[in-house]
């Protein structure tokens, strides 16, 4: 009997579908994380260069 569910429950594959998809969305997720985590210093030189150049243009629009 217990090897008749054992069989059983290792021929279904119901939620495999669930579990591939649950798996590929953790691993977009986890390789999401790791661009953004690697890539905040050159966000943050690009915002900070931005800034600045808005900054001098509003004090040159300011001159004049």
């Amino acid at each position: 009997m217990l090897r008749m569910l054992l069989l059983t429950l290792w021929r279904q594959d119901d939620g495999q579908d669930l579990i591939e998809y649950t798996l590929l969305i953790t691993f977009v997720v986890i390789v999401t994380a790791g661009v953004f985590g690697i890539g905040t210093s050159s966000i943050q030189g690009i915002v900070s260069t931005s800034t600045s150049q808005i900054a001098a243009g509003n004090e040159i629009a300011a001159g004049h």
